[in-house]
């Protein structure tokens, strides 16, 4: 009686550990099937379109205004560095003249950036006021002229290809002034003022709103422009060779100072803009007195 017993009280054990361990593979058949599904990573185009309305087409305008080919002349320009190394040789040193750079181009174009891609309707008033604000004729003739270039990329390559999002009204206040400018320009002469310059900053500052591309992006995207048109100049003054060039702007360094200058000029009114470091004026105005150079400025 007592084997017999024993014998059920066996049989009932592995009927339960059968079942444990039954229900442990289910379990186990869940989970794999869980860490399958987590992996499946959604497509980009679905990440970018659950973002926002404008993230996709954002997304691939802020590569194409990053992009060092777009065709803003800026290869042109060397924003006063040749001239630094013709005053300052032997003691020339190109990352002391990257922190001067950066702090004088945060400090009197950036705020004009920011303001345009806050309200594009000012944009007439912004350029004026910048227009007015530069000193350096030198300085001037090169913000202008790379204004210009990139309202003429506006015009005929990224006019034909907004955002579905795009501000009908921004378009339009952009359309104006592109009129304003095309209308005046032909009758400028050295007695009058212009009523429209084109200058880069506000221009860039507002296209990239109307591009979708944040206020953070765009402030980002147009000081890390101004750090790689240093770099090709830098490169081609020979200073150093291209290898070196994209170390400095994978740099640690390059990346916090250029979001250091961004900190500091965030809240800076257009009022409170202007040149923090004087002597990069003299060198950018002096380039033209130079015996040979290779740069505009």
């Amino acid at each position: 009686m007592s084997n017999t017993a024993d014998f059920s009280k066996s049989q009932a054990l592995n009927d339960e550990i059968a079942e444990l361990e039954r229900r442990l593979e289910a379990a186990k058949s869940k989970l794999s099937d869980y860490h399958v599904n987590s992996d499946a990573s959604p497509s980009p185009s679905k990440i970018l379109r659950s973002i926002g309305l404008l993230s996709a087409s954002s997304h691939h305008f802020l590569l194409l205004l990053s992009d060092s080919a777009l065709p803003l002349g800026s290869f042109a320009f060397s924003s006063g560095l040749e001239s630094y190394l013709a005053h300052t040789r032997p003691s020339s040193s190109f990352p002391a003249f990257l922190g001067f750079s950066l702090s004088s181009y945060a400090s009197a174009t950036l705020p004009f950036v920011l303001a345009a891609h806050r309200n594009v309707f000012d944009l007439v008033e912004l350029d004026d006021t910048l227009d007015a604000a530069i000193m350096c004729t030198v300085g001037r003739r090169a913000s202008v002229a790379q204004g210009r270039a990139l309202l003429s990329i506006w015009d005929r390559s990224f006019a034909s290809a907004l955002p579905a999002g795009a501000s009908v009204a921004s378009v339009q206040a952009l359309k104006e002034f592109t009129i304003l400018l095309r209308g005046t320009s032909p009758t400028v002469t050295s007695n009058d003022l212009p009523t429209a310059s084109a200058h880069l900053g506000p221009l860039f500052g507002a296209i990239a709103c109307i591009l979708g591309l944040s206020l953070e992006q765009t402030a980002y995207v147009f000081m890390l422009s101004h750090v790689k048109a240093l770099l090709s100049a830098a490169v081609r003054a020979s200073i150093f060779g291209p290898y070196h060039a994209q170390k400095l702007l994978a740099s640690v360094e390059v990346q916090q100072g250029i979001q250091r200058v961004i900190d500091q000029e965030w809240d800076t009114s257009i009022e409170d803009a202007g040149q923090s470091v004087p002597i990069m004026d003299l060198w950018v105005g002096r380039h033209e007195l130079l015996y040979s150079r290779i740069f505009n400025s």
